[in-house]
Parts: structure tokens; sequence; C-alpha cells
């Protein structure tokens, strides 16, 4: 699935990305990360799966408690500052998603 992603985003920068897009690209970047965050927390389906993952990543244990017994959405949940402790950035890179800022740079700001 991310490598997918990576092939549109790739695609999607050096079609779209001769105009002045650096401000857009970073919001399209937030959201995608804000997005696959909210497929991880989907996927861990049960509490007791959402509570080990997320002590797996190094979350404590009362909090994830707290985390993983919401009963708020997905989106909202998402947005929590738990989970971006659990699913940062550089985990989503070492996952294997390339980060949209960087390849726009890269490929237009190098010059």
């Amino acid at each position: 699935m991310i490598k997918e992603i990576d092939l549109y985003t790739q695609g999607w920068i050096n079609y779209y990305g001769i105009g002045d897009m650096k401000s857009f690209i970073k919001s399209v970047a937030h959201w995608l990360n804000h997005r696959l965050r909210q497929l991880c927390w989907k996927r861990w389906n049960k509490v007791s799966t959402k509570f080990r993952m997320l002590r797996k990543y190094g979350i404590e244990k009362e909090e994830a408690w707290k985390v993983a017994n919401t009963r708020k959405g997905y989106w909202r949940m998402t947005r929590t500052h738990t989970l971006h402790r659990a699913i940062t950035k550089k985990k989503l890179v070492n996952w294997g998603l390339k980060d949209l800022n960087q390849l726009f740079q890269q490929r237009y700001l190098s010059y």
C-alpha cells in the first residue's frame, strides 16, 4: 500500500511541482500522515491490540489504557498527542513512506 502511495505522490510532485506549491505540499503531507495514522488505528481493531501496540511504541501503561478504551472516532483520535508520539513521522518514513516535503525540495529547490 505504501509503495502505491509513493508512486502516486512522486508522479504528482513531478507533474504539479512546477508552480509555487511548497505550502500546499506541506498541507497535503500533513493530511497524508494523519490519514496513515488513522489507518493504523483502524487496523488495531480491538482494545487489547490498541493497548499492546501503544505500549510497543513507547506509551506509558496508564495513558495507553485510556487511549485504547476511548469511544472517540478514528479521525479524532489521530489528532491526539499520544498517537503522534506513538506513530511519529520518523516511523512512517522507516515503514517506507517518502516525505513529500523532502521529495519536493530535492526536485525543485535544489537548483
